[in-house]
């Protein structure tokens, strides 16, 4: 696994603060991001590492445990555990504590070579059979993915295949998920260290939107233009819904910014299939312009009557 600097990819020294860290990240999400980089495929993954770089560099306690440990930090409690192991059955007994320190402690870029002999296919030299038979497995990386789609693309359970480190993953992606959401798919992340469990694979979902309705939550809302005449006559509009255009009735003398709602075409809830939030309509009444003589005649007629 090559070494990923995260601090070179968001552009930032290793004793910045959380403030410069976020605002890096901004930076970099912004550059990189999918929507301004279509079809680019280097963009894309340069997104994927700032979001990767983000979300340990963010986190106090991932963060210490990436400056010590570089690219295997996920692994520190094992090597921690492994070290001490290691260092007492070959020093006679005698503890040592701290990853550098007197009586052969490991640097840095030894972590991957000496977790390799405790714990993977080869023998470290010196190490005694019943250290190797001692061997612990341990759980794989989790691996951490970012989806984007439109919000129509999640109004209906659908399936779609990824790759993810090479291999192609068939998912079922429900209906309602919401921006930002994370959901996890078990045993898809890294392989698991001497025959461990694999990892798990984090999947987020990016979702914009290119429709005129307003989301919030299971609720959709929208606008529509209303003609004077219909407001104040009464009479039937057309109405777009996600799953198709439906006739509303208008009462007559329906004042601007009058709501109505239409039970039950709103969004799909997440995971109940066939429970639907509503959709809110506000009316906003359109004046007439370009009025005829005749027309504006009427007018003044009826404002006299009123």
């Amino acid at each position: 696994m090559e070494f990923i600097d995260y601090y070179k990819i968001l552009g930032i020294s290793k004793d910045a603060s959380e403030k410069d860290i976020k605002k890096a990240y901004r930076k970099q999400a912004r550059k990189f991001h999918p929507d301004v980089n279509p079809n680019d495929e280097s963009a894309k993954k340069q997104f994927q590492r700032v979001n990767e770089a983000n979300e340990v560099l963010s986190d106090p306690v991932k963060r210490k445990k990436y400056d010590k440990y570089g690219k295997d930090w996920e692994h520190a409690e094992a090597y921690e555990k492994a070290r001490q192991q290691q260092q007492y059955s070959t020093g006679g007994g005698q503890y040592y504590s701290g990853a550098s320190g007197a009586g052969g402690g490991f640097s840095e870029g030894d972590f991957s070579d000496f977790f390799e002999s405790m714990f993977g296919g080869r023998s470290a030299a010196g190490q005694s059979e019943g250290s190797r038979r001692t061997s612990a497995k341990f759980r794989g990386q989790d691996f951490r993915a970012e989806l984007h789609l439109d919000l129509k693309d999640v109004y209906k359970t659908h399936k779609q295949t990824l790759t993810v480190n090479g291999k192609k993953i068939r998912l079922t992606i429900p209906a309602g998920v919401e921006n930002n959401q994370t959901i996890k798919i078990k045993g898809h992340g890294g392989k698991g260290i001497n025959g461990g469990p694999n990892g798990d694979l984090y999947i987020t979902f990016n979702i914009t939107n290119h429709t005129h309705f307003k989301r919030g939550g299971k609720n959709l809302y929208t606008t529509i233009d209303l003609d004077l005449y219909t407001a104040v006559l009464g009479g039937e509009v057309t109405v777009e819904t996600l799953s198709g255009k439906v006739k509303l009735k208008v009462k007559p003398e329906t004042q601007n910014n009058t709501k109505v709602k239409l039970k039950g075409k709103g969004f799909p809830v997440y995971k109940k299939e066939g429970h639907y939030g509503d959709l809110f309509v506000t009316y906003h009444i359109k004046i007439p312009t370009n009025l005829s003589k005749k027309e504006k005649e009427l007018f003044e007629e009826l404002a006299k009557l009123r």
